[in-house]
């Protein structure tokens, strides 16, 4: 009997360090992965110099990334499901790595889009599905919206940490020692992918072991879902907001006549208070109604851009801009994956979140890409802020409209 309790002791003291270590580790890898990635934006206008295009160019590189990123996902997910995520996360540091060095080293349109191809092949099978997935396996099941709100807060303290770094070498170095710096970031980030070894079956107990059901059978379910499918049309616009914001808002800031220094200490704001907000929306999820919840920040989104962009530009604006915008960045991301859980349990969570995220690459691609488009053909970004507002205020409607028992949202997180 003595002995049976030690061992009951052992075990849960391993599990609880375990989920630790996983949720440490995924902070980490999201932390240098999406600071680095959000960084790219500063690089806008040197490298369009060096290669004589406009900005539809760059913005379609990192449309191409994006998109790479969404489709990648779910393939990377059912990989990370099946033989876990720290061999997936290994391969996306090696992909991260390649496209940086690619870029610096050969830098002509063909490799930037090359380039930003690797990095988007590396954010999905190291970034957020793949990390949020491993913690939504271990984590215990009612700390399930803290520690997913928790792992996105550490994650978006690499955008505070990264975006001063990269613009400080970018100042001194240039882009190309700058590219060859963030590959060496990286290459330290990977290491600790090892932490994300998640011991086959952790968190399916014999109960749920009778109703695991394969991959294709989960697809299959979940895209007859009607609130699986609204929440993937809301988080198109996530995709929208983010990729638009992240990629032009240094150069936007710039062209109203303030200075760049000011666009990245914005954008680093948007990762700082990012952390206050991705934990906060976290905390709230496991509490309230995750997508009213959803909601709020889509409605709250469109309102701070429709502050920022029929104010006067001033440097207290666009810092003011920078963490308003932080605290409803990626809030959205702990309270949709846990969505998923509540809807089809933790067994194919990285899959499944995949998908959705999927939409949400989608409208990183519209968000990249037609922004600098509409800058070339008319010389300003006035049209994309539009559609971002309008976007937030349609999101907002379609996650209110999806429908969860009381009981189901309490009993699955």
């Amino acid at each position: 009997m003595k002995k049976a309790i030690i061992m009951a002791i052992h075990q849960a003291n391993s599990t609880k360090t375990n989920w630790i270590i996983v949720l440490i580790s995924s902070g980490i890898i999201i932390s240098f992965g999406m600071g680095i990635r959000q960084s790219f934006g500063i690089f806008l206008l040197p490298v369009s110099d060096v290669l004589g295009e406009g900005r539809t160019l760059f913005s379609f590189a990192i449309a191409i990334q994006n998109l790479t990123w969404g489709l990648a996902a779910p393939v990377f997910g059912l990989i990370a499901d099946k033989y876990g995520p720290a061999r997936v996360c290994v391969a996306g540091g090696l992909f991260y790595f390649a496209g940086l060095l690619l870029m610096a080293g050969f830098m002509n349109p063909t490799i930037l889009i090359v380039g930003q191809f690797l990095v988007g092949m590396a954010l999905a099978s190291a970034g957020m599905s793949v990390a949020l997935g491993a913690v939504a396996k271990v984590a215990p099941k009612e700390k399930t919206g803290v520690a997913l709100g928790l792992v996105t807060a550490i994650g978006s303290f690499g955008q505070f940490m990264m975006l001063p770094f990269s613009q400080t070498l970018l100042s001194n170095f240039g882009w190309q020692i700058s590219y060859v710096v963030l590959a060496i970031c990286i290459a330290f980030a990977t290491i600790f992918s090892f932490g994300l070894r998640v011991p086959k079956g952790q968190r399916t107990s014999s109960a749920e072991l009778a109703n695991v059901i394969t991959a294709k059978q989960a697809l299959s379910t979940a895209f007859k879902d009607r609130n699986y499918l609204l929440l993937t049309t809301g988080f198109f616009v996530c995709g929208l907001h983010v990729a638009f914001i992240a990629t032009h808002l240094p150069t936007y800031i710039s062209d109203s006549g303030l200075t760049k220094t000011t666009g990245s200490w914005a954008l680093a704001l948007v990762g700082l208070f990012n952390i206050i907000g991705s934990f906060t929306a976290g905390y709230l999820g496991g509490k309230f109604s995750k997508k009213n919840l959803l909601a709020c920040i889509y409605l709250l989104r469109s309102v701070v851009i429709a502050l920022f962009v029929f104010m006067p530009p001033t440097t207290a604006m666009a810092l003011f801009f920078g963490a308003a915008i932080g605290l409803l960045w990626l809030g959205t991301v702990p309270l949709t994956s846990g969505l998923v859980v509540v809807f089809f349990g933790p067994s194919h969570v990285t899959m499944l979140y995949g998908m959705v995220f999927l939409s949400h690459q989608i409208g990183s691609f519209f968000g990249a890409w037609y922004a600098g488009f509409i800058y070339d053909s008319s010389g300003s970004y006035l049209t994309m802020w539009s559609i971002a507002i309008a976007a937030g205020i349609l999101a907002s409607a379609i996650n209110f409209s999806i429908q969860i028992p009381k009981s189901r949202e309490v009993a699955r997180v």
